[in-house]
């Protein structure tokens, strides 16, 4: 469908998926468009260099990818990936990147694969739609507020795309259309360290989600 215009192909995104419904066998559909993916599968195997990564559900690869390929590659905008090391400090957990810590829930601080890599460095991941410059949130999450500097925003519509940096990392955040952050603004953000995925440095492979 790659050569369509916008509109035609989501419109026989539509159609493909009512014949699939109504004919009700297995279809196998060949796409470089992980939207196209995500949209009419009910399970996608994503491949890199003609090797298998996951073989899932479309929710499971977005909430679930096994390694940072899949990660960023499923999901628009892609998920933000920050470098920093795990760190204890008493009963908790931290992600430290620079000078900045952010703290692991005690749920993902428990999980005994996070213990081995106390001290090591590690990949976060986090998703855009995790990130949010709303006060209500960044006084409910006291444990992962940063301040960024806005560099670009992007008005899409009903949501603004924020792109901000912080320690020589950049990320994106996907907030409401009501934000009032603009570039060049330095605004805090808090990230939903409930929904961050963690993931080995040197094997790529995620360590919890």
């Amino acid at each position: 469908l790659s050569n369509l215009d916008a509109k035609l192909r989501a419109a026989m995104r539509t159609e493909l998926t009512k014949i699939h419904q109504r004919v009700g066998t297995t279809f196998v559909y060949v796409t470089h468009d992980q939207v196209e993916a995500m949209t009419m599968a009910s399970r996608i195997v994503v491949m890199k260099d003609g090797l298998i990564q996951q073989v899932d559900t479309p929710q499971n690869l977005y909430d679930k990818p096994v390694n940072l390929f899949v990660a960023g590659f499923i999901g628009t905008p892609q998920m933000n990936f920050l470098n920093g090391t795990l760190e204890q400090k008493g009963n908790d957990i931290y992600f430290e990147v620079g000078d900045i810590s952010l703290k692991l829930p005690a749920d993902k601080a428990s999980d005994p694969m996070v213990k081995d890599y106390i001290g090591k460095d590690v990949i976060a991941g986090i998703r855009p739609e995790c990130i949010h410059d709303e006060q209500q949130f960044i006084d409910a999450m006291p444990d992962s507020v940063i301040e960024t500097d806005v560099e670009v925003t992007e008005l899409m519509g009903a949501e603004i795309y924020l792109y901000i940096s912080f320690e020589e990392q950049n990320m994106i955040a996907r907030v409401s259309s009501r934000s009032t952050a603009r570039a060049g603004d330095k605004i805090k953000v808090a990230l939903d360290m409930s929904r961050v995925h963690l993931f080995d440095k040197d094997t790529e492979r995620f360590i919890i989600h």
